[in-house]
């Protein structure tokens, strides 16, 4: 949300125009006000595209579309005018975030109760749009918007209405042969440009919950092109996250969503009929605090409208809260499945909004109002503010997983990942940071690696690598803001995973300047003080470089001490490459578990996941073509630790999380 500029008009049709809510290629939307003080969003299209007779109908068709799906799902249409000079629509306020917003910028994959309480409400807000007559046909994560009261489906624009001469429930394609819809969330239909029905809905449906519960989209995120991720979308099985993220029930829901065959996929009404919403508060803290957040800055917006000289027709509200302090008010008894608030959300133009105004000044009353609201929320609702946000995601490249495992062949190094030259950031928080989240800093069971470089809004100037006992996860993060205090970073995709398509893209992420040396880290409820690391291509320890050999054990004889070893090779290089390789051998065995003539050999490699007093270092994993075939996977973290031991260097190997004994290995090279 920012303040107006001097092209914007001061009113559109009856409302008065208070802020920006966003900006794009197809038009503005605003947060307005009509005569009699309620509050609703105005999207006014773009004046070249106005001259634009086939757009002007495409825009009449939407917004005809949005008042025939109107109710309790969606954004009710207040006002339009789609034969004006310069077409416009205004429509209720929808409370809440994007799904895009706050899986992929703000707050990370959501909590499976979470996941559920959305599958119902979609599959009921399906079920009505589909009762009209209409297919959505662009059913994406930032038309789903995350309000208390439940989600609310948004933008009608590609729309279209059920054959009336068929009766089959179908849709057709433009004379052209045009595809419209988002790449990474279209039915195998629309990608072979067939006819679509409700069923295609239904199958988005399935992207899209896939998508909540791991930030990750099924069939990619085009990384490769659009083209790939639709090819896929046709013809390859979707990629679904693990049962800790989407248990047994949502996956075969979401299987059954994503069915190649129309036909074969439930209806919204089936999937709405067998899920349960339960009641009271269904977003998870870190949202809720999100749309407090926003919500008191919508509230100074009112509030300086107000003391500028209130409404067209109604003159300033009484305290000068306005009508909209009466609505948050009210709205405080609604939870999940309630009836919707009279005014909130936002529609869609394709654009972004980003932050207050530069020089606007900060209100003392806003902290009170933003730990009020979250306190409502919390007991189970209340109004909320939406600052609207899209982006074409016909052609950007939304943040997920890659999937890709990183060893044994060189990955990407964090960074690589950097943006250099001009930028926002502040000099003081440039390099790389690393701390322990879980554990101590002798015995860490999680850790993470932050490096900063400069870039502006937008840009991926972060870069991440998290360690934890079972995985390594590196990726890159968008910069939201930047001050001499903190920086934020956003929306993240991840670069490398061990093991493959373990990791999830990281949430939001607020660091902290408290010294030269010392960072405060934060994301969701996690904390961490991270330190100022060393970066660059000789980032490990000297003193760590080298080959090591597994001490002589005491419990064992000469003869198994020659059979039984193990070596470690560190090598210089950066954070993020695969620097350990553990080079193991051991007596064979039989079926029976009995020694057998001959010996195992296993090569492994790992990656580096953070430097220091400690070498931290993500899961092993075999090199197949230089291991025997009876060696197993051990996907154990490490860290290193140098010790001295009878007046020489000892390496210790400690598995993460855990209080077993280390490995111990002398200097061989």
């Amino acid at each position: 949300m920012e303040a107006l500029r001097a092209e914007d008009p001061a009113y559109v049709g009856q409302f008065r125009l208070l802020a920006r809510l966003g900006a794009g290629g197809m038009g503005r939307v605003y947060l307005a006000r009509s005569g009699g003080g309620r509050t609703v969003a105005v999207k006014l299209v773009q004046p070249e595209l106005a001259r634009q007779p086939a757009f002007r109908e495409r825009f009449a068709r939407e917004v005809a579309a949005a008042r025939r799906a109107g109710g309790e799902w969606t954004a009710d249409v207040i006002d339009a005018d789609t034969d004006a000079e310069v077409p416009w629509v205004a429509t209720s306020y929808i409370p809440g975030p994007s799904l895009r917003d706050a899986v992929g910028r703000e707050f990370g994959p959501l909590p499976v109760d979470t996941v559920r309480v959305l599958a119902h409400g979609l599959a009921q807000a399906l079920e009505a749009i589909h009762a009209g007559g209409l297919v959505h046909r662009d059913l994406k994560p930032s038309n789903v918007l995350l309000a208390v009261q439940g989600p609310r489906i948004i933008d009608f624009g590609i729309a279209r209405a059920l054959d009336p001469v068929t009766g089959e429930g179908v849709l057709t394609l433009t004379g052209t042969g045009e595809l419209l819809g988002s790449p990474g969330f279209m039915s195998p239909e629309q990608v072979r440009g067939e006819r679509v029905g409700t069923a295609s809905d239904i199958f988005c449906l399935g992207s899209l919950l896939a998508y909540a519960a791991s930030g990750v989209q099924p069939f990619g995120d085009g990384a490769s092109g659009a083209h790939a991720v639709m090819f896929k979308i046709a013809n390859d099985e979707p990629e679904l996250p693990g049962p800790d993220d989407l248990p047994g029930d949502l996956a075969g829901l979401v299987r059954a969503c994503l069915r190649k065959d129309p036909a074969a996929r439930p209806s919204a009404a089936s999937i709405a009929a067998h899920l349960s919403a339960p009641p009271g508060p269904w977003l998870p803290a870190g949202v809720l605090a999100l749309i407090g957040e926003r919500n008191a800055e919508l509230l100074d917006f009112e509030l300086e409208a107000s003391a500028r000289g209130g409404e067209p027709g109604g003159g300033a509200e009484p305290g000068g809260g306005g009508t909209f302090a009466r609505e948050v008010a009210g709205a405080a008894t609604q939870g999940p499945g309630g009836a919707a608030p009279s005014t909130g959300g936002t529609d869609k133009t394709g654009g972004t909004g980003t932050g207050a105004a530069p020089g606007r000044p900060r209100r003392r009353h806003r902290a009170v109002i933003a730990v009020c609201t979250v306190l409502a929320l919390a007991a189970g609702g209340a109004y909320a503010a939406y600052e609207a946000r899209d982006r074409d995601e016909k052609s950007a490249k939304p943040g997920g997983g890659t999937g890709k495992p990183v060893a044994p062949p060189p990955t990407p190094t964090p960074s690589g990942g950097t943006t250099q030259g001009a930028g926002i950031v502040p000099a003081g928080f440039l390099g790389a940071w690393e701390g322990v989240v879980r554990g101590t800093h002798d015995n860490p069971s999680e850790t993470r690696r932050v490096e900063i470089g400069q870039g502006r809004t937008g840009e991926k100037a972060g870069t991440y690598v998290m360690v934890g006992p079972d995985r390594l996860c590196m990726g890159r993060s968008v910069l939201v803001k930047a001050s001499d205090d903190a920086v934020v970073l956003g929306e993240s995709n991840v670069t490398a995973s061990v093991p493959a398509k373990r990791c999830k893209p990281s949430a939001r992420q607020t660091l902290t300047l408290r010294s030269a040396d010392l960072l405060e880290w934060k994301s969701g409820s996690e904390t961490a003080t991270l330190k100022r690391a060393k970066a660059g291509a000789e980032a490990v320890p000297a003193r760590f470089v080298g080959e090591w050999k597994n001490a002589p054990s005491k419990h064992r004889t000469p003869e198994e001490q020659d059979r039984y070893q193990t070596n470690m090779t560190v090598t210089q290089g950066p954070v993020g490459a695969p620097l350990v390789r553990i080079d193991e051998s051991y007596p064979r065995t039989g079926d029976e578990g009995q020694p057998v003539e001959g010996d195992v050999r296993c090569i492994r490699t790992a990656t580096v996941g953070g430097v220091g007093n400690l070498v931290i270092v993500g899961p092993a994993l075999l090199n197949p073509d230089e291991s025997d075939a009876q060696c197993v996977t051990d996907l154990t973290s490490r860290s290193l630790h140098i010790i001295r031991w009878e007046g020489k260097e000892m390496l210790q190997d400690y598995s993460m999380g855990t209080d077993s004994e280390p490995g111990e290995y002398v200097r061989y090279r």
